[in-house]
């Protein structure tokens, strides 16, 4: 008996070669591009010189963490981090499942594809493109300045970009509108494959379109809107690091940067390698407790989670 399990276990193995290869090639990949590097993080407990490597810096123990809470300066960075990325989170969020769902409800294939596609299309800009649009649109002589003053809402037109309190939605509207049409889409393919017999039994019994979302699309794509959810709140200390960078300023620096940011000018400008890898660390263990912590809580409470 045993055997014969081998022989079969043999003949699979041989059947799915191919597959086995390419699953080898990803484990490779991810352990020398992902795992490996984590070594460096020994840096953070170093007062790591280059020229020295790290097998000959001297150890400093927590000196650099110490150092990072006692910072005025990082302390604010994970404050504008986490409103950032829990805003982008919350908006981006919200307005894909609505653009998904409103997308859905179009009965016109072709006028429904040719949205869709648009949509979607700005996911495939770069930052510097968008930041770009944003500043033509939000300056003295743009468009939505135009229109604040034809309409008289203002006498003379706005230095957006001058005003700390418009920073963060300027950057939730950046993130709207470059990623809406792309995160719908897994919405989209979640509202498609619920079964059409509910909707026509729900039209029977007389449901209208609101009825239709609020009994049955939304229930229906709710385990996806949960995973999604518990997959991205790990993400929030990566509230991002081209947007703040290009659009913030000397005028608006308390509220648009970031700890990339920080680590771009220690870790980087000042040659602190050490610090810039400490605060690495720091954002990498508390993404990695958000997502402990809202899998705990989304079993506590019956609904869908990673693990």
């Amino acid at each position: 008996m045993t055997s014969k399990k081998n022989k079969i276990t043999l003949k699979n193995i041989k059947r799915q070669k191919v597959l086995i290869i390419w699953s080898l090639i990803s484990i490779v990949y991810g352990f020398i591009f992902y795992y490996l590097p984590l070594g460096g993080w020994i840096t953070a407990f170093q007062n790591y010189k280059p020229k020295d490597g790290i097998l000959h810096s001297q150890f400093i123990g927590l000196d650099k963490f110490k150092f990072l809470f006692m910072d005025a300066t990082f302390i604010k960075d994970i404050r504008n981090t986490f409103a950032m990325g829990i805003i982008n989170l919350v908006v981006t969020t919200v307005m894909a499942i609505v653009f998904a769902i409103l997308l859905n409800e179009v009965q016109n294939v072709i006028c429904k594809k040719s949205v869709q596609t648009i949509s979607y299309l700005p996911h495939f800009l770069s930052w510097i493109i968008v930041t770009g649009i944003l500043h033509d649109m939000l300056s003295g002589t743009g468009v939505v300045n135009d229109i604040l003053v034809s309409l008289h809402i203002v006498d003379q037109p706005l230095n957006f970009f001058a005003y700390p309190k418009m920073f963060w939605p300027i950057v939730a509207f950046a993130n709207v509108w470059k990623e809406t049409g792309w995160n719908a889409i897994i919405y989209l393919a979640t509202i498609t494959s619920i079964d059409p017999s509910l909707y026509e039994a729900a039209s029977i019994d007389g449901a209208g379109r609101w009825a239709k979302i609020k009994h049955i699309t939304l229930p229906g794509i709710k385990p996806t809107i949960m995973i999604l959810l518990l997959m991205n709140v790990g993400n929030v200390l990566n509230a991002g690091f081209e947007v703040q960078y290009l659009l913030g300023n000397g005028l608006v620096k308390s509220v648009s940067e970031t700890i990339d940011i920080y680590v771009l000018k220690w870790g980087i400008s000042q040659n602190d390698f050490a610090l810039g890898t400490a605060a690495g660390i720091f954002r990498s263990v508390v993404a990695i407790l958000l997502i402990v912590s809202a899998n705990y809580a989304a079993k506590r409470a019956g609904e869908e989670r990673l693990f």
